[in-house]
């Protein structure tokens, strides 16, 4: 499977300005024919949160219908990042998927809200797993500080998820902590990590970059910069399967005494 990562610059505020970015960068990336897109997190908005209730995609429909017509043109999968979407309950922070015919595939709403950004103060928290399939792999997704939530990537990974889809808004200080965190998911839970992360900067942060894709083992395949790009990367699921059983941690586990 071959995936293509677009690590954007994000316009502060601006869904026009990023529908339209993005949109150029999706058609760039799509003219090499990868088996499946994704985007960062917020990417419609960036973190403008004092402005969502303005800005914010209503039930995710502009962002639905978008990403819809392009996977269905094209004839690829979108992980199609996460954007504010405005509910009637609130604005959570929500990853749409798309299979290649345009259908929605699948749905994640951010677990953990990150309140060194106050995103506790904009947003209300997902309820639900992240389990979607592609091209029939159990893959699953996961925002920007869920990764440092073991036992959140664990609830996935031990229903069989083969790859985890990870959109974030990581800033450059704790650059070190998102390489590390990242190898450490991939290695624990013997699995493809495929990270979209941001370029650029807000008013308030400065952004990491560094997107990468990662192996069972903990293997770099292919790690960006921290400027805009389109990263790509080829995957193997077979290679999940074969370091599974190898050393097979999930067999071994012993849940009863966890708690």
């Amino acid at each position: 499977m071959k995936i293509s990562l677009i690590q954007l610059d994000i316009a502060f505020g601006k869904p026009e300005a990023n529908y339209v970015a993005a949109e150029h960068k999706i058609r760039q990336a799509a003219a090499t024919r990868p088996d499946c897109l994704i985007l960062p997190e917020l990417w419609t908005t960036g973190y403008d949160l004092t402005r969502l209730d303005e800005i914010a995609d209503p039930e995710g429909q502009i962002t639905k219908d978008f990403i819809s017509g392009l996977a269905r043109e094209y004839g690829i999968n979108i992980v199609a990042g996460s954007v504010a979407n405005k509910q009637a309950a609130g604005i959570t922070n929500s990853m749409f998927v798309f299979g290649r015919n345009g259908g929605l595939a699948g749905e994640y709403s951010k677990l953990h809200l990150f309140r060194l950004m106050d995103e506790h103060l904009y947003l209300q928290p997902g309820e639900d797993k992240g389990l979607f399939s592609l091209d029939g792999a159990l893959c699953a997704g996961l925002i920007c500080y869920d990764i440092r939530f073991p036992e959140w990537v664990r609830a996935h990974t031990a229903l069989g998820a083969e790859v985890l889809f990870i959109s974030a808004e990581w800033p450059l200080p704790r650059l070190s902590h998102w390489r590390a965190l990242l190898i450490s998911r991939a290695i624990e839970n013997q699995c493809y990590v495929v990270a979209c992360n941001r370029a650029g900067a807000d008013p308030a942060n400065i952004f990491a970059g560094h997107s990468m894709i990662i192996d069972p083992w903990g293997d770099i395949i292919c790690e960006a910069g921290e400027s805009e790009e389109i990263l790509s990367g080829v995957i193997d699921l077979q290679k999940v399967r074969e370091v599974r059983q190898q050393i097979p941690i999930f067999s071994d586990r012993r849940p009863e005494l966890y708690t």
